[in-house]
């Protein structure tokens, strides 16, 4: 069964331990909303650390513009 939380009079939701535990969320973690069409993507925003590395070896020169598309 789904784990569930209600919108509090202040507009605030807890979200359930379970799923804490499931994904490590700890307190003070910065999340983005996304909407998605009915719905709402709640995705934690990576720490700067954890994006160190990501773009290694990617190319610096021959990459698309927008203004080569169609």
């Amino acid at each position: 069964m789904p784990e569930t939380a209600t919108l509090s009079s202040k507009f605030q939701i807890s979200i359930p331990k379970a799923i804490r535990s499931a994904q490590h969320w700890e307190a003070g973690l910065t999340f983005t909303f996304i909407p998605k069409g009915t719905g709402v993507l709640l995705v934690p925003v990576p720490k700067r650390e954890a994006l160190k590395g990501l773009a290694r070896g990617a190319a610096t020169t021959d990459y698309r513009d927008r203004a080569d598309r169609f």
